[in-house]
C-alpha cells in the first residue's frame, strides 16, 4: 500500500483537462488547499471555467509526449482528468488517441519527472453491470463483459484503465477514481449527464425510461480525487458516487424544484432504440453530425446504472451531499448561464425541495456482481 501523503500549500500540481467539468472542479479544490495548479489545456479549448482562477495555463496536446513531460516538470502530482467524453465524435480515432495514447504519455511523464502520485480519472463505464437488473449495486470488483462496453468512450477508457493498471504494476504510483454520473455547475458542454437536466429544462424530455442512475455532485467528485491522492492505495480503484435514483425520480425532482410540468409518459426501451438507430444513420453517417439521439445514450437508458461507493467511503473517508442538491445546483447553473429558452425560463418558479421525500430510493445491501458471476479482485 502506498503511504499516505498530504497536499500542502505551495505544492505544484498538474491537472489535465483542467478547464472541463470535472477538471475545473478538481482545480478549484486544489486551489482551496493552497496548491499551485498547472492547467494542461488542449489547443483551442475554452477556458471559461478557469476565469478568475490563479492557475498557470499550459496549452499542449496530450498526444505530444514531449509537451506532456514539459508540463509535468516540477510538479508533485498529476491529476489526469482529460478525456474525450461524449457519445459521438466526427473522428472516431480521437477516442483512442486521446483517452489511451494521452494516458500513456501522462504515465511516461510521471516516470520521467519522478511524480509522487498520479490520480487517473476513469469511469464506472468500465464496471460490469450484469447484476444491476436484479438489484445488485455494482462496485470495483464487478468485471465487465467486453461485448457490453457499448460505444467508443467506454471501450477506449477500458483500454486506458488497463494501461494505467499495468503502469501501477510496474511501479508508477497510480490510483484510479471512477466517478458515477456527476451533476453541478460549470458543465458547459454539457456532458451526457448534464444534458438530461438541460433537456428537461428546455422541454425536450416528455417521458422517461425504466432505468436508474447514480447521481453525485461534481464538487464531491473533486474532493474524492484529493482524498484518493492522499489516502488511496497503489493501483487501487475507487468509485466516487452519490445516490442511486430512478430516472423518473430525477425528473420529478427537477419538476418539483422548478415548477415545470412533470414528465408523464413512460417510454418503452424499444422506442428509444428505434429512434437512436435512425438518428445514428441519418445524422451520424449521412450528415456527419452528432446524432440527436445517440445509440450509446439509448443503450445507457436501457441499463440500470446503480453503484456502491462503500470502498471509497471506508478507505478514503469519502462523502457526498444529497442527490437533490446536485440535481438542483445543476439546474440553477444552466438557468443562470442562459442555457434555457426564454419560453421555458418564464415558467420556472424555484421551490425549496431539499426535504422532498424520495421514498423510492434504491436501497440495496446487495453489492457487486450477481451470485452466478465471479468478481474481479485485481483493482
Amino acid at each position: 500500500m502506498q503511504p499516505s501523503m498530504t497536499i500542502s500549500p505551495g505544492d505544484r500540481m498538474l491537472v489535465t483537462g483542467a478547464s472541463g467539468f470535472i477538471g475545473s472542479a478538481v482545480t478549484r479544490a486544489l486551489l482551496a488547499r493552497g496548491a499551485k495548479v498547472v492547467a494542461l489545456l488542449q489547443p483551442g479549448v475554452s477556458t471559461a471555467n478557469l476565469e478568475g482562477l490563479a492557475v498557470e495555463h499550459v496549452v499542449a496536446d496530450l498526444r505530444d509526449p514531449a509537451a506532456v513531460v514539459a508540463a509535468a516538470s516540477g510538479c508533485r502530482m498529476i491529476f489526469h482528468v482529460a478525456a474525450v467524453y461524449r457519445f459521438w465524435a466526427p473522428n472516431a480515432a480521437d477516442f483512442y488517441d486521446v483517452n489511451v495514447g494521452g494516458s500513456l504519455n501522462v504515465v511516461a511523464a510521471a516516470r520521467a519527472e519522478g511524480i509522487e502520485r498520479v490520480v487517473y480519472t476513469s469511469t464506472v463505464g468500465t464496471i460490469g453491470l450484469d447484476g444491476t437488473e436484479n438489484g445488485y449495486a455494482a462496485d470495483e470488483t464487478a468485471w465487465a463483459r467486453v461485448g457490453h462496453l457499448f460505444g467508443l468512450y467506454k471501450q477506449s477508457k477500458y483500454v486506458a484503465e488497463h494501461e494505467i493498471l499495468r503502469a501501477g504494476a510496474e511501479g508508477v504510483p497510480v490510483v484510479l477514481v471512477q466517478p458515477t454520473l456527476p451533476l453541478g455547475p460549470f458543465d458547459r458542454a454539457p456532458t451526457p449527464t448534464g444534458k438530461i437536466v438541460l433537456d428537461f429544462l428546455n422541454g425536450r424530455i416528455p417521458g422517461w425510461f425504466d432505468t436508474a442512475l447514480n447521481v453525485v455532485d461534481v464538487d464531491d467528485v473533486a474532493a474524492g480525487h484529493l482524498l484518493a491522492a492522499e489516502r488511496g492505495a497503489q493501483g487501487r480503484s475507487y468509485v466516487l458516487g452519490g445516490e442511486n435514483l430512478e430516472l423518473k425520480q430525477i425528473l420529478d425532482v427537477l419538476a418539483a424544484g422548478t415548477g415545470l410540468p412533470r414528465a408523464t409518459i413512460r417510454v418503452p426501451r424499444q422506442v428509444a432504440f428505434a429512434a437512436a438507430y435512425a438518428s445514428e444513420f441519418v445524422e451520424g453517417r449521412l450528415l456527419h453530425r452528432e446524432p440527436t439521439v445517440p445509440l450509446e445514450g439509448a443503450r445507457m437508458a436501457a441499463t440500470r446504472m446503480i453503484f456502491s461507493d462503500v470502498r471509497a467511503r471506508r478507505e478514503l473517508g469519502y462523502s457526498s451531499r444529497p442527490a437533490i442538491e446536485a440535481i438542483l445546483r445543476s439546474a440553477r447553473w444552466y438557468v443562470e448561464n442562459d442555457y434555457v429558452s426564454a419560453k421555458r425560463l418564464a415558467r420556472i418558479v424555484w421551490k425549496d425541495v431539499t426535504e422532498l421525500p424520495l421514498s423510492a430510493h434504491i436501497h440495496s445491501d446487495k453489492v457487486g456482481t450477481a451470485p452466478d458471476r465471479p468478481s474481479r479482485h485485481s483493482a
